[in-house]
């Protein structure tokens, strides 16, 4: 290997292929040899690669917020037994709070983002805490606020995230695909280290498994996609090659799935118009493939990207099209038969915005596979709608309740 190196260190190619085939014994000989080389440009170049560390675990800055954050997210957990509070209350209204202002504040402490930028986030934040608290109990409207609320609120995130630079959008969308990488790494080792604490006691006659569920499991689980969030955004190829390995393998994967699926309703004669129950799966499903679309867009405009995944998004963004045609005909059905109600109402805005953005999708897709529009002008097109789901959110987070009077 040593001999290797030296023999071709002004050819870099082969450098990376022979790093590539051997990274630990490349890095020992490359060491060894590196006296004789470090003349040469690119033997600097490599010597800085292999010195720094693999792994950057940030900042004391960084960890002293994620401290400062964790502990303020692990007490409003345990704030119900605190002040004697009813947690299918509480929770229900509060869960989204414990996880997304802590991310926004790492992303404004990392954006340098002043008060002043921070005045309109932090204005949504409490409005929406105080009146999801506010509303009463047994209500339409209640649901439809607690499920809209986390939108607009993970959507503000995306602002801190990006800021007025609609070229960051595409990287906030990329940062969720290594977003649940990492923090289904971090639970996995988590759930690990529980089994084998929890067996420790055990050994010792000791039960402590409601004790650590209910204190130190609900208090540390908010802190899980923050430390994934530092990682990710430290170590940028961290995860940034699985991400797009199951984009690749899920894309024709739910493709093909969801075109079984629209021929299997025609075979089974399924009726989506008069069955509820199915509609909102329907819908549910609907919301998933959309999520899969936006995340592995983030993926499939990258200059590398494999030219068969460009083409399987394109036909699961069609497939998607017919699907929420199917699901608007039969919201536009139940309204035409049952009248208006907050619940169809909601889903119909949604599904609307959601078809709109299905259709920009595949149009500005079919034009980047024909070399008629670059990567930006796509990823331009594409991001520039994300800030109407913020808007319709919060129509149906603050204004539904007083339209429908809290019923």
């Amino acid at each position: 290997m040593e001999q290797q190196i030296i023999q071709h260190i002004t050819e870099p190619s082969v450098l990376e292929q022979l790093y590539r085939s051997n990274p630990t014994a490349f890095s020992r000989a490359f060491q060894a040899v590196y006296p004789q080389i470090s003349d040469s440009s690119t033997a600097q170049v490599w010597h800085e690669r292999l010195s720094v560390s693999s792994t950057c675990w940030g900042t004391k800055g960084d960890w002293v917020l994620l401290t400062i954050v964790a502990l303020i997210a692990a007490f409003f957990m345990q704030f119900p037994d605190f002040f004697l509070l009813d947690h299918d209350r509480y929770f229900p209204r509060n869960i989204s709070f414990m996880v997304m202002p802590g991310i926004g504040a790492y992303f404004a402490y990392k954006q340098g983002l002043s008060l002043v930028h921070l005045r309109a986030p932090l204005l949504i934040l409490v409005s929406s805490i105080v009146f999801i608290n506010l509303l009463p109990e047994a209500s339409t409207t209640l649901l439809l606020t607690c499920l809209h609320i986390p939108i607009m609120i993970w959507l503000v995130v995306g602002y801190l995230f990006a800021g007025n630079d609609a070229s960051k959008r595409m990287d906030f969308l990329r940062y969720h695909g290594d977003l649940v990488v990492m923090t289904a790494v971090i639970g996995l080792a988590g759930g690990l280290f529980t089994a084998l604490t929890l067996n420790l006691f055990k050994l010792i006659e000791i039960e402590i498994e409601k004790w650590y569920f209910r204190y130190v499991v609900l208090s540390v689980l908010p802190s899980v996609p923050l430390l994934a969030t530092l990682l990710v955004h430290q170590n940028a190829s961290l995860v940034s090659k699985i991400s797009p390995v199951i984009a690749r393998i899920f894309t024709p994967l739910v493709t093909l799935t969801l075109a079984l699926f629209l021929g299997a309703i025609l075979y089974t004669g399924k009726d989506p118009y008069n069955d509820r129950e199915f509609l909102l799966v329907f819908n549910g499903i609907l919301i998933g493939v959309m999520a899969l679309i936006l995340f592995s867009l983030g993926e499939a405009t990258k200059v590398n990207a494999s030219r068969i995944h460009q083409y399987f998004l394109f036909a699961l963004a069609v497939l998607a099209i017919l699907d929420n045609g199917i699901a608007l005909s039969a919201i536009g059905f139940r309204l035409a038969e049952f009248g208006i109600s907050p619940n169809r109402l909601a889903v119909l805005g949604s599904n609307s915005l959601v078809m709109v953005h299905l259709m920009i999708a595949t149009k500005k897709l079919w034009g980047f596979l024909r070399g008629q529009n670059s990567i930006e002008e796509f990823e331009r097109g594409m991001t520039a709608y994300l800030p109407l789901y913020a808007i319709w959110a919060a129509i149906v987070s603050f204004l539904f309740p007083l339209i429908f009077q809290f019923s």
